[in-house]
């Protein structure tokens, strides 16, 4: 039953079989959270509970409820089943010419580009590559990393040294001079 209110949408499961009501009852006793809590939306939509009561009787969201419905009206049971969570598709901010113009670009100093240190950053690279034009806007520091990935290139830390401004310290620290 699909109809559209003023206030709130009622969005209900189309009605459950004998043997899909057995599988959501059996899904109550599961120990996989994920399981446990579809299952007890499903019911509680049987029951011609609105998508609002019952994402309020269970704690989550009220668009949480109404994917849960919706997905079990387009597949069934298979919304018991827990997908992947990672993106379909990663969108890539940087163009081949893009990332060749990164590769270029770090084997530079950062000076060169006015910026007050001799190390590169991730965050740096980023704020540079959009100044420069790679990228159409400023980007993360792990769009970034993901970029040098596709380049085959390991990213790793900047170690700063200490160095002393005396001539004599590393004399001093191999004990040449007393």
């Amino acid at each position: 039953m699909w109809y559209n209110k003023r206030h709130e949408s009622p969005h209900f499961i189309r009605p459950l079989t004998e043997d899909e009501r057995r599988q959501v009852q059996a899904g109550l006793r599961s120990s996989d959270a994920f399981v446990l809590r579809r299952c007890q939306i499903l019911l509680a939509s049987a029951r011609s509970e609105r998508a609002g009561t019952i994402a309020q009787q269970l704690g989550c969201h009220k668009q949480t409820v109404l994917t849960v419905l919706h997905c079990f009206n387009a597949s069934g049971l298979a919304v018991l089943e827990e997908g992947s969570s990672r993106p379909h598709r990663l969108r890539t901010t940087f163009s081949q010419e893009a990332l060749e113009g990164l590769q270029d670009l770090l084997h530079r100093s950062p000076s060169d580009f006015d910026k007050p240190t001799s190390l590169w950053t991730l965050e740096l690279a980023a704020q540079v590559s959009f100044e420069q034009g790679f990228t159409p806007r400023l980007i993360s520091d792990e769009s970034v990393r993901r970029a040098l990935k596709r380049l085959r290139t390991n990213w790793k830390r900047a170690k700063h040294w200490i160095t002393s401004p005396n001539p004599h310290s590393l004399l001093k620290k191999t004990h040449e001079i007393d």
